[in-house]
């Protein structure tokens, strides 16, 4: 059973950087993708990556965020840098395809990423 255990969330200035982890049990032959919910708003893609290591993000984020995964440690990671305020949100880890929320049935429960400006 895939099981997805997120972490490295907390509070930073606006231009500070912050690492996410994704521990993935399970998960190996999924696309792995994080995403992330403000409040009142929907739950929208940020960034994924798939077996071969290819990757696709987010408009509102490229040049900013780096996807990467350690298959060896099972670990997903989402590098943010030069974060903005309106980043602040709850980063889900997810396990499957695509970049539609509907194609990932695996999710991790989240990690609150707060930017203050």
């Amino acid at each position: 059973q895939v099981q997805l255990v997120e972490s490295g969330g907390g509070l930073v200035q606006a231009g500070a950087s912050l690492r996410l982890s994704c521990a993935a049990s399970a998960a190996s032959g999924y696309a792995m993708a994080w995403f992330r919910q403000a409040p009142g708003k929907e739950r929208e893609f940020v960034a994924a990556i798939g077996g071969s290591s290819s990757t696709g993000y987010a408009d509102s984020v490229k040049g900013r965020f780096t996807i990467s995964r350690d298959n060896a440690k099972g670990t997903v990671y989402l590098q943010m840098n030069s974060l903005k305020p309106e980043d602040t949100a709850v980063y889900y880890c997810a396990a499957g395809y695509g970049t539609s929320r509907n194609g990932y049935p695996y999710w991790g429960q989240g990690t609150q990423v707060t930017v203050s400006s």
